[in-house]
């Protein structure tokens, strides 16, 4: 038999079973520091533990699986001064978290640069993200090549 394929559904709370719910609650209690510990969580919210362990692991905020995304950007960079130190700002000052860089050494007066972003803190989309960097002086090409 091969793997089970995860499949994800977006859902009013409206309609989700109460245990679903407060084990939402019940997480949200232990990332806040509200409370330290599963049972003191679970008491709080009036769930039973076995009820939490259930469901914690297939249970997100819709927000919060968006917050997870992460992008690779392909570029070509002009070979001139300052041009990897605006690509950098840009994304700084854009809300993005730079998780890994890649540079090639200039043949022919292009760089290829490889970088895998954090969108969490992104202020635009990541379409209006790309169209702007491609706009940078000194950026030739900027491409997404995946998302994850």
């Amino acid at each position: 038999m091969g793997a089970r394929e995860e499949k994800y559904y977006l859902v009013r709370d409206d309609i989700l079973p109460e245990a679903v719910l407060k084990t939402i609650e019940a997480k949200q209690l232990l990332e806040a520091g509200v409370v330290e510990t599963v049972n003191e969580a679970v008491s709080k919210v009036g769930l039973s533990r076995s009820a939490y362990y259930k469901y914690k692991d297939g249970i997100f905020p819709f927000n919060a699986m968006m917050k997870q995304m992460i992008i690779t950007i392909s570029l070509q960079l002009e070979h001139r001064s300052g041009v990897l130190s605006r690509v950098l700002a840009f994304v700084a000052g854009k809300g993005g978290n730079i998780l890994t860089i890649n540079q090639t050494i200039p043949l022919q007066g292009v760089a290829n640069l490889t970088l895998s972003i954090d969108t969490a803190g992104l202020t635009l989309t990541t379409t209006n993200f790309i169209d702007e960097l491609q706009q940078l002086d000194g950026v030739r090409r900027a491409v997404m090549i995946g998302r994850g």
